[in-house]
């Protein structure tokens, strides 16, 4: 089975649909698929509904496919660094899922093996459990969160090779292996690609049954979400 493919664009050919439900991995600017969201913007699919931890920023990640108006609906945890977003949500033009960031993970995870549902405290008394059931256990109130899967997981790896076995980097290992394993389709775009046999097996992260698609990104652009800075001392 070819799972190599010669771009991004070739990658999301024939796979990305109007109204599909994806999957972007990533935390802020850190390990984001920067290469496949824009093979997603050039495919031209609306509707779609995208979960990922944040949005991305203005002109960057996901911020782009907001500045097409392709996505629908956000299921997110932290929209606080992209003022499209914002702009959008309070105009009613996007709609808004949010999440507690654990929970949000652990939707993901739950969705990626199979469990269709859990009870967490988290929330409980907030907006957050709203319409939502819950349940005392142990003299504890719970609500019930169900898990979340993707017809596309978008995933950035550090290291893979062609059977799909995947590598992450210290932050950017941050909700790309969940999601990895969430979806109907996942694709992921590496910066080392190399022959199989060639990573450790104690280092694999995300086995390569769970990769259909991978194209090689090198030389990525590792961009500065905040850049903050302070005086040389003289």
């Amino acid at each position: 089975m070819k799972k190599v493919y010669s771009s991004a664009t070739e990658a999301v050919a024939g796979a990305i649909k109007d109204g599909m439900t994806l999957m972007s991995g990533g935390f802020g600017l850190c390990g984001i698929p920067e290469s496949l969201i824009e093979a997603i913007r050039a495919s031209g699919a609306k509707n779609l509904t995208v979960i990922s931890n944040n949005a991305g920023v203005d002109g960057a990640g996901l911020g782009i496919l907001l500045e097409t108006r392709q996505i629908r609906k956000m299921i997110s945890s932290y929209v606080g660094e992209n003022k499209l977003f914002a702009q959008q949500y309070l105009g009613g033009e996007l709609e808004l899922e949010f999440n507690p960031q654990g929970t949000l993970a652990e939707r993901i995870r739950a969705g990626g093996a199979g469990i269709p549902a859990f009870f967490t405290k988290t929330g409980v008394g907030t907006l957050i459990a709203e319409g939502k059931e819950l349940r005392n256990f142990d003299g504890e109130d719970y609500i019930m969160e169900t898990g979340l899967v993707a017809d596309i997981a978008l995933i950035h790896a550090f290291k893979g090779d062609s059977e799909g076995n995947l590598v992450y980097r210290k932050t950017a290992r941050n909700f790309n292996p969940m999601m990895a394993t969430a979806a109907r389709l996942t694709i992921a775009e590496v910066e080392h690609l190399v022959e199989p046999g060639m990573i450790d097996p104690d280092h694999i992260i995300t086995p390569g049954i769970f990769v259909q698609r991978i194209v090689h990104v090198p030389n990525v652009t590792k961009r500065i979400e905040q850049r903050t800075t302070r005086p040389r001392a003289a």
